[in-house]
């Protein structure tokens, strides 16, 4: 979730047990700098090991504008990053073999593992058997932010892809969406996943640039009070997401007025006007489906050690049907 990271907060993620990761869609060549100068701060006795979290792309964006994708990632690249992401692009094994080949691959001293975002089992396994990348992340249909329209639950998805790996050569499959505590994670470990990806739990902590109305937004939501629409973006005047991607947020009016046919020129209007005052009820707030398991702001650290100690606890029952 770009506008819910930042460099903070990924430090702090990774410093509690975690790996961070930094939503870059929407940085700028001076903006990345100043993010990977704090990371790199933040980690003072690296020396020359990776910096220990990763920074996320959209491959969309970065066709938008070649020239200057070319220096995001070539600046993440020579800073040594562990790791870097590419999600929603209709051309996304453009961008992987750039960060392959590129001078700055060479020039750097860590080979950034890569990580690709799937929505179908079809996209995953092209990104696994053809493309070669070393992490999948199997997003499914309750995540928040931006994700297939069309797209499985988490654990069906999961559970395609892993029931079409072989398991002694698959890399490593984290679920994605809608996950809000350790219980939830344990479960997906359970299932075979290797990990667990967390955006809007993260997104409401203190650390999250997240605005304070949106925070809020989130903590008042349940879980049905989110719906998959193009209504959100249409409001920010973004039409450029690719063929079957679509975002996941709170059901505010700006979804009943686009269902109801207002044009979209005045549903901008709306949201421009009601954006000067905060307004709730015509207000963008990106989240996933796990909105009604969370309602506090907690520091980055908190929430990470919470999560481990609830898979701790949810597997050790899970060990308890075994006996």
């Amino acid at each position: 979730m770009a506008f819910a990271s930042s460099a903070q907060l990924a430090v702090e993620v990774t410093r509690a047990g975690g790996f961070g990761f930094v939503g870059a869609a929407f940085a700028t060549p001076d903006s990345l700098r100043k993010d990977l100068a704090f990371a790199r701060s933040s980690f003072p006795d690296l020396g020359d090991k990776p910096l220990p979290i990763g920074f996320g792309f959209i491959g969309w964006l970065l066709d938008a504008n070649e020239e200057q994708s070319k220096q995001l990632i070539d600046i993440a690249l020579e800073a040594n990053v562990q790791a870097l992401w590419l999600a929603f692009g209709v051309d996304l094994h453009r961008w992987l073999e750039y960060i392959r080949t590129s001078p700055a691959n060479a020039r750097a001293t860590h080979k950034p593992l890569i990580f690709l975002q799937a929505t179908s089992l079809h996209e995953a396994l092209v990104a696994v058997n053809e493309w070669k990348v070393d992490v999948i992340i199997a997003q499914g249909n309750e995540a928040g932010g931006h994700g297939g329209a069309a797209a499985p639950s988490t654990m069906v998805i999961l559970s395609e892809l892993l029931a079409a790996l072989p398991v002694e050569s698959a890399p490593p499959v984290l679920a994605a969406g809608g996950i809000s505590n350790g219980s939830q994670v344990a479960a997906y470990l359970t299932a075979g996943a290797a990990g667990a990806v967390l955006g809007t739990r993260f997104a409401l902590t203190a650390e999250s640039p997240y605005p304070d109305y949106n925070k809020a937004a989130i903590e008042r939501a349940k879980s049905t009070d989110t719906v998959r629409t193009h209504a959100l973006d249409w409001a920010w005047n973004i039409y450029s997401w690719p063929k079957g991607i679509n975002g996941r947020g709170i059901r505010t009016m700006i979804v009943d007025d686009i269902d109801s046919g207002v044009p979209h020129e005045v549903v901008r209007e709306r949201y421009a006007k009601a954006a000067e005052t905060n307004d709730p009820d015509y207000m963008v707030t990106w989240c996933s489906q796990g909105v009604s398991l969370m309602n506090e702001i907690k520091a980055a650290k908190e929430v990470v050690r919470e999560l481990h100690a609830d898979i701790v606890r949810a597997l050790q029952r899970g060990q308890q049907l075994l006996a």
